[in-house]
């Protein structure tokens, strides 16, 4: 077996001090790039591997970031989390750190997971996922004062870091677009209340406010809540469809591309053309939604961006060095495809 190579030696063919070269290969110092690169080059040539376990024992550190998440709809893979993992584990790699995924849990046994890992200090901070209104896991962090950042928000009072995008703004902007294409009889497929997302009530509120600002009254029975998934929004917008075609709805907006993708199948069962004789819109961007035929209408999350920007504001509060903003909202973009892109050719 080679023989592991040790700081010291590495501080001496790269003529820095001990401390020095320590604090560069443990990520605890800002040198020049010179200095770093110098340091780097030798320890990449002399073999060096750092020693993870005994770096923990001297530190207290784990070197790792906790992280679970809610699979939601439930059976299904969610491409969107998919791409924010591999975010987080990009950026923390690039910066001496590991990702420890764990199970989701339902209610209170999600908590005692995250209990679990702090008091058998395998991890030093946490990334947390599929935030909701009143969110226990939150309540919990924060009274046991250990680090975490969320992608999301909460209640409104809360205060905690967190890293969003502002899905308001998202459905304003698919709203507007509907409504400059002519639309007048829209309809919306969100999640059920009984889900209570803040990620859902902040669409909502957008998608409505705008609907206001444009005076169009969405009747009741055109407002669907139920599961984020293909079937309820087949079942729901089959319903609304197979009627006479100047008393169904000619745009619908849904909440997520899954649901969209329902939609679409509905529509096209009955023989109604998706983009000419009904507009359809999703959220997220799904990266198969522009090579379906038709292609989706959507609205694109900057998600590797959320990734990158989360780890690094966790990662700073636990070397000391907290961004002075902790409340980052960053803006969607919309996606206009085939699904929408025709003026409403219905009064």
């Amino acid at each position: 077996m080679p023989r592991n190579v040790t700081i010291k030696e590495v501080a001496a063919a790269a003529g820095f001090s001990y401390q020095t070269v320590s604090k560069v290969l443990n990520n605890q110092v800002k040198v020049s790039k010179q200095t770093e690169e110098r340091i780097w080059k030798v320890a990449n040539e002399m073999g060096y591997h750092p020693n993870f376990i005994a770096r923990s024992l001297r530190s207290q550190r784990s070197g790792m970031i906790g992280f679970s998440w809610e699979p939601y709809p439930p059976d299904q893979t969610n491409q969107i989390y998919s791409h924010f993992m591999e975010s987080i584990i990009h950026y923390c790699e690039n910066n001496g750190y590991h990702i420890l995924a764990f199970p989701y849990k339902a209610g209170s046994e999600w908590v005692d997971s995250y209990r679990n890992l702090i008091e058998t200090n395998r991890v030093d901070g946490f990334i947390l996922t599929s935030i909701e209104r009143e969110d226990a896991r939150i309540v919990f962090l924060q009274e046991q004062n250990f680090p975490f950042v969320a992608f999301g928000r909460s209640n409104p009072e809360w205060h905690f870091p967190f890293v969003d995008v502002n899905g308001a703004v998202g459905m304003r902007m698919v709203v507007e677009h509907l409504v400059s294409q002519g639309h007048k009889r829209i309809a919306l497929i969100n999640w059920s209340e009984v889900k209570s997302s803040s990620v859902g009530i902040d669409r909502m509120k957008g998608c409505m406010e705008a609907l206001n600002k444009a005076g169009i009254n969405v009747p009741a029975h055109w407002i669907a809540r139920g599961e984020g998934d293909f079937a309820f929004a087949y079942k729901t917008s089959l319903e609304w469809l197979d009627t006479d075609p100047d008393l169904r709805p000619t745009a619908i907006i849904t909440f997520c591309d899954v649901m969209a993708i329902g939609v679409m199948n509905a529509a096209l069962n009955l023989g109604i053309r998706v983009g000419t004789d009904l507009a359809i819109t999703g959220f997220d961007d799904s990266p198969q939604v522009q090579y379906m035929v038709p292609s989706l209408t959507s609205i694109q999350q900057p998600i590797w961006e959320v990734g990158c920007k989360v780890s690094e504001m966790l990662l700073g509060i636990l070397t000391g060095n907290p961004p002075a903003n902790q409340a980052i909202l960053l803006e969607p973009k919309l996606i206009v495809r085939d699904s929408s892109s025709q003026p409403c050719n219905s009064s």
